[in-house]
């Protein structure tokens, strides 16, 4: 009786690998980014701006994630040229690595940098940005996912707060 269940063990043991659900260990992501910045300086002046963004996420498990995201938006108005380029990282929660579609939810913290330059001076300012939501991958093979995801976007600058701000992106994941 004891060998027959340390035969159950240690086959139970040996089968733990091909147990594991199917999902990828990492992502990276590259596409497209649009930005629409709400209520300057509480001015009620918005404007869209449009760019890319990248991100890399490592997968602990099935269903939780870390990722790091990083993107820069380009503006130009009245004559002054804008950028506000982003960093952060977080946790990812994936809802459904095993099917075609792939809906998750992320919260994401970091910095930003937002900088202009115009009639031949520039400057800039440093601050902090969060960025909460999610999206959904959906699956073309193996290797690769289209994404398409939303996220409300906060910043602060030198004390200014922005927090109006929604940000869409879409692009393709490449799966490992």
């Amino acid at each position: 009786m004891k060998s027959l269940f340390s035969l159950i063990v240690v086959a139970g043991l040996l089968s733990l690998p091909l147990m594991a659900a199917d999902y990828p260990k990492a992502e990276i992501f590259g596409g497209y980014q649009y930005l629409r910045v709400n209520d300057v300086f509480g001015t009620g002046f918005g404007f869209n701006a449009n760019g890319w963004e990248a991100s890399l996420t490592g997968n602990v498990n099935q269903w939780l994630g870390v990722t790091g995201d990083f993107g820069g938006v380009y503006k130009s108005v009245s004559g002054a040229d804008l950028h506000i380029y982003t960093y952060g990282g977080g946790p990812v929660i994936n809802l459904n690595h095993s099917g075609v579609v792939n809906p998750f939810v992320h919260a994401l913290f970091g910095g930003a940098r937002l900088g202009g330059s115009a009639g031949g001076g520039s400057g800039g300012t440093n601050g902090f940005t969060m960025m909460y939501g999610g999206g959904a991958d959906v699956k073309m093979s193996k290797m690769f996912a289209l994404r398409g995801q939303v996220d409300w976007q906060y910043f602060r600058f030198s004390g200014v707060t922005f927090s109006k701000n929604v940000r869409v992106s879409t692009g393709i994941v490449f799966r490992f």
